[in-house]
């Protein structure tokens, strides 16, 4: 115990479909590509190429909510739209990054919806079970793979991290900004910078690289607007800044599975 006390989970989030608002979980299950049904959708443009709220804030205030047996969609002024967990769809070649996989076409409504909603023809697409996109091999093992999400299959940021952030900014910004899988209390701030094994609960975790940070950052989850004067990343830049470029939060590959609460013990290993 340290001066600060126990460490714990305080939150649990998942973002089914890349860029959109995080559904926050009491329970979650830890799977090999990160928690489940976590950034297992993305919206593709005609080429193929992944689309997210870097080109289309408004993707950031679209709600999901898992019902049974059903993602229900919801946004704007357009009906709700429920897509299956388990779409059995047609097979399409989709880009993200420099990974390109074989993911399988949601529906035609679930197309229809999203290009509504953002303007712009677009597909909904789902990432099976049957593919492995890998993590990036610099710091992952050859069996470690990741959903849709930017690199690496959680991201974890500390509760003092973001308070100190605050106590830097004009205005306060929640933590829903930088969309982490975990939040945990309980340590100073930034201590996770340098965590390269922690346990959560049963489950083992690799520190495997700090989080770089972009203009999603300046993006309000609510209204889906950028910040006009680039904050919180404006600010973030003048003390977090290293060579290759702006960082908050750690990158976690997951050691095993198993299952996540919030209230879980937080423990370093050594």
């Amino acid at each position: 115990m340290n001066k600060w006390g126990f460490m714990k989970l305080t939150e649990i989030n998942i973002y089914p479909i890349k860029s959109t608002r995080r559904i926050a979980l009491e329970h979650a299950v830890v799977e090999p590509r990160g928690l489940m049904f976590d950034r297992r959708w993305m919206l593709i443009d005609s080429r193929g190429d992944f689309i997210t709220a870097r080109q289309e804030p408004m993707l950031a205030t679209v709600e999901t909510a898992l019902n049974n047996d059903f993602l229900t969609v919801s946004g704007g002024n357009q009906s709700a739209l429920r897509i299956p967990l388990h779409p059995d769809g047609s097979s399409i070649k989709s880009t993200i990054w420099q990974d390109t996989v074989n993911a399988v076409v949601v529906s035609e409504a679930a197309d229809q919806w999203f290009s509504d909603f953002i303007k712009q023809p677009c597909r909904l697409v789902c990432l099976p079970d049957s593919v492995t996109r890998q993590v990036d091999q610099q710091y992952g093992q050859p069996q470690d793979q990741v959903s849709f999400a930017d690199g690496f299959p959680l991201l974890l940021i500390s509760q003092a991290s973001l308070d100190d952030l605050n106590g830097r900014l004009e205005g306060p910004v929640s933590m829903r900004r930088f969309r982490p899988n975990v939040v945990v209390s309980g340590c100073e701030p930034f201590a996770e910078d340098n965590w390269q094994r922690i346990r959560i609960g049963e489950v083992e975790f690799a520190g495997v690289k700090a989080c770089s940070r972009c203009i999603f950052t300046t993006i309000d989850p609510d209204t889906g607007t950028k910040d006009p004067r680039q904050e919180p990343l404006r600010t973030l830049g003048t003390y977090r800044r290293r060579e290759k470029g702006v960082f908050f939060g750690l990158n976690l590959i997951p050691m095993g599975a198993g299952n996540l609460r919030v209230g879980d013990r937080v423990n370093l290993c050594h």
